[in-house]
C-alpha cells in the first residue's frame, strides 16, 4: 500500500480519487492544482497549488515529500504536465499512473468535424457558421482572435485573459449543465456551430446532445497523444488496482 500518493488534479476523477484515498487509514494523499481557477472546490486530503518548475522540479518534490506513487489525473489536454510527469517518474523510479476518461465518440445524428488542434478548428469555422459557442476553456482563445467576422460566445468559470476575438460575449458559469441548460443557451444566443475539446466524460457532454438535437455542426478538437511508453487507465477503479488497492 503506498504511503503517500501525489495526484496531479483538477478533474472530477481526481477529486473522486482523492476522496477515496483520503478515507483509507495509512494513506497520505496530496492533490496538486495548477491554480488556473480562482476558487476551486474543497478537496479531501492535502492540497498544493501552482507549478513545480518543470520535470526536474516535480522530481525534486517527489523525493523531498517521499511520494510512493504519482497519479496524473489532469485534463486530457494538459500535454506539458503529462510530459513532465512521465519524465519525473522515469528519473525517480516512482510509478506513474495516468488517468484519462475515455474520449467522446459520435452517435447517429451527430454532425462532427474532427480537427487535430485549436488552429485547425479556427480554420474550419468560417465555412461552418457565423455564431460560435466556443467551449474550449479559457486558454487558447487568442487562436480565434483573428476571426473578426464571427460572433463568439465563450463560457468560463473565471474571466479569460485577452486577447479575445473582437466580437465575444462572455458567459461566466460553473457546470455541470443539463441538456436543457445547453439547449437554452444555444437557442438564446442563436448559435449555429459549437467548438469543443474532446474532454470526454458525462459532466460536459450535455452540449453535444443539445447540438445534435438542434442539428448543429460540432468542431471537435481531438486529444494530444500521450508521451512514448505511457498508457492510460480509464477510471478511478483502474487507478486503485494499479496502486494495489481494492474498493474502499
Amino acid at each position: 500500500m503506498p504511503a503517500h500518493v501525489l495526484i496531479l488534479g483538477g478533474t472530477t476523477e481526481a477529486r473522486r480519487l482523492a476522496a477515496d484515498l483520503a478515507a483509507r487509514p495509512g494513506v497520505r494523499v496530496t492533490t496538486s492544482l495548477a491554480g488556473r481557477v480562482a476558487a476551486p472546490g474543497a478537496l479531501p486530503g492535502e492540497v498544493r497549488t501552482g507549478g513545480f518548475g518543470g520535470a526536474q522540479g516535480l522530481a525534486d518534490w517527489l523525493r523531498a515529500h517521499r511520494v510512493a506513487a504519482l497519479v496524473d489525473a489532469t485534463h486530457p489536454f494538459a500535454e506539458s504536465i503529462t510530459a513532465n510527469a512521465a519524465r519525473a517518474a522515469a528519473s525517480t523510479g516512482i510509478p506513474l499512473t495516468v488517468l484519462r476518461r475515455p474520449g467522446w465518440r459520435p452517435v447517429p445524428g451527430d454532425r462532427w468535424h474532427d480537427v487535430p488542434s485549436l488552429e485547425a478548428a479556427a480554420e474550419s469555422l468560417p465555412r461552418l457558421g457565423r455564431r460560435v459557442f466556443l467551449s474550449t476553456g479559457r486558454l487558447g482563445l487568442a487562436t480565434f482572435a483573428r476571426l473578426t467576422g464571427l460572433h463568439f460566445v465563450v463560457r468560463s468559470v473565471d474571466p479569460p485573459a485577452p486577447p479575445l476575438p473582437p466580437h465575444t460575449e462572455l458567459v461566466l458559469a460553473r457546470g455541470p449543465f443539463t441538456v436543457a441548460d445547453e439547449t437554452d443557451l444555444l437557442r438564446a444566443h442563436r448559435i449555429d456551430v459549437l467548438v469543443t475539446k474532446d474532454s470526454g466524460g458525462a459532466a460536459t457532454a450535455a452540449k453535444l446532445t443539445a447540438a445534435r438535437d438542434l442539428g448543429l455542426p460540432v468542431v471537435v478538437v481531438r486529444r494530444p497523444a500521450l508521451p512514448p511508453d505511457v498508457t492510460a487507465v480509464p477510471d478511478v477503479a483502474a487507478v486503485l488496482e494499479r496502486l494495489g488497492l481494492g474498493p474502499a
